[in-house]
């Protein structure tokens, strides 16, 4: 049944090869909205939340290319960036085919 209801929503969970990787902060409404985007499309993830956690922030950063804002999404060790550039992905029907690629 839950096939037939993912279907019917567009949804592929089962297409889906990609190791994501999110920072984010508990009550970030940005990191919200993106773990909700990725749960929509059916992506499991990792999430790193680093509320006050400095040292976390800073790994991060490392990883992001010095940016320290949250949330920073990764797909297949490759930085994506924020919330913004998720959905932009999406709108531009990107997403899609980089959570489809397996992590090697």
């Amino acid at each position: 049944m839950l096939d037939a209801i993912n279907s019917i929503l567009g949804r592929h969970p089962e297409k889906i090869k990609a190791n994501v990787e999110i920072y984010t902060w508990q009550t970030c409404p940005f990191c919200i909205r993106a773990k909700f985007l990725l749960w929509w499309k059916g992506a499991n993830f990792t999430e790193y939340k680093i509320d006050g956690d400095e040292a976390a922030r800073e790994k991060m950063a490392q990883r992001a290319q010095g940016k320290r804002t949250v949330p920073q999404i990764f797909i297949n060790n490759q930085h994506i960036g924020g919330c913004d550039d998720l959905h932009r992905l999406n709108d531009t029907n990107q997403l899609d085919n980089l959570l489809a690629q397996a992590y090697q």
